[in-house]
């Protein structure tokens, strides 16, 4: 393949032979038509070189110039289309925070120092709550999704090099799985339970069946509540979560112990759903949270940073009962089965699960113990 050196013939009419600048044209590896314009002839002839080198090489790379605002609506109909709702939205807002904050122009043009400025703004603006700023959480999850477009660009050819994203170090505090103890006690205080009402059964059974399935399944508060009864086997206790109503996106069964299908059947309803809950999904969780305060639940805050605690640092969400699934099976069943049952993609996920339980197993037995008191009794 060759480039060639040329002058456009319009400016040279208008500039003269002499001041009409030069320009290189080829033709890619695709077949298109390229050209660039240089400036004087020697630097034209450089340029035809260098790209004549990269053709015979196979090292040729095209950066097309494509406006961010241009990418976008290619990003979001080709790319963002096709995630859940709920992640199109996150990733959607991300992107407008980085459009509004660094003000890219050109998608070829971003750089680290687009990136470093974002953050540093997303920083200090203002949280949720009055007098507070975005978590670290926030920022690091943001960029995530800011990484993944950029990445698209740097694949269709819009950006050279995707920038360096620093790493945000977040402020780990210690999981606290539900105890047996405590289970037991927030399963004496389901009678206090007022919602779900209207059905034909009590809440007090409805919340007991729904622990007793979340800590014998650990499956997620969103795939219980929309967990169907066409999915259920009630002969064999098999049971399957459906790709549109699970986080992993994929069908998965798992079999019922004696214990939960007792707990189903004192729930019998015409609801399509096992577990309906037809109000709305956030007086779930306050719920949750009346029947915790009647079994004396008050946990220690787990948050490092500094910031006004509420009732729902000394509780536990539903979530906590899905760590306890974690704990309690993590020396009865292989590393590849719990990473099955906990439809985890990534077994590195399982394995954060797996630490997380064997820690706190080991935490009385690792520490030291002086045998003074011993001697002198």
């Amino acid at each position: 393949m060759r480039a060639w050196p040329f002058q456009d013939t319009r400016q040279k009419k208008k500039l003269g032979e002499a001041k009409c600048p030069w320009s290189v044209g080829w033709i890619d590896p695709d077949g298109k038509k390229r050209s660039r314009k240089v400036g004087s002839k020697s630097m034209a002839m450089k340029y035809q070189r260098k790209i004549e080198g990269q053709l015979a090489a196979g090292i040729y790379e095209q950066q097309d110039r494509k406006s961010w605002t241009e990418f976008r609506r290619d990003y979001e109909g080709k790319v963002l289309c096709n995630l859940k709702p709920r992640s199109r939205v996150e990733c959607v807002h991300a992107l407008d925070n980085f459009q509004r904050i660094a003000r890219p122009q050109q998608v070829g043009a971003i750089k680290t120092t687009h990136v470093d400025s974002f953050i540093s703004v997303r920083r200090t603006e203002r949280g949720r709550k009055p007098g507070s700023t975005v978590s670290e959480y926030t920022v690091k999850k943001e960029l995530s999704s800011i990484r993944a477009a950029l990445n698209v660009a740097n694949e269709w050819g819009y950006l050279a090099k995707v920038p360096k994203f620093r790493k945000i170090k977040l402020q780990e505090a210690m999981p606290r799985p539900v105890t047996r103890e405590h289970f037991d006690a927030i399963y004496l205080a389901c009678d206090v339970a007022k919602m779900p009402y209207n059905m034909p059964f009590e809440p007090a059974d409805w919340w007991r069946a729904v622990l007793m399935f979340a800590m014998t399944t650990g499956w997620r508060k969103e795939e219980i509540l929309k967990f169907s009864r066409l999915d259920l086997d009630v002969d064999t206790g098999m049971v399957t979560t459906r790709a549109n109503d699970n986080k992993g996106g994929r069908d998965e069964a798992d079999y019922l112990p004696e214990v939960t299908m007792q707990h189903i059947a004192r729930i019998q309803s015409f609801h399509k759903e096992v577990f309906p809950w037809p109000h709305d999904t956030r007086t779930f969780d306050i719920e949750f949270h009346k029947i915790q305060d009647a079994a004396g639940i008050h946990l220690p805050c787990i948050i490092s940073r500094k910031h006004d605690c509420t009732p729902s640092c000394h509780l536990y969400g539903m979530h906590d009962l899905r760590r306890a699934y974690a704990t309690e099976n993590c020396d009865r069943l292989p590393l590849p089965v719990l990473q099955k049952k906990m439809r985890h993609k990534d077994i590195q996920t399982t394995m954060r699960y797996v630490e997380m339980a064997s820690k706190m197993k080991r935490a009385t037995d690792d520490v030291f113990v002086p045998t003074v008191g011993e001697k002198t009794g």
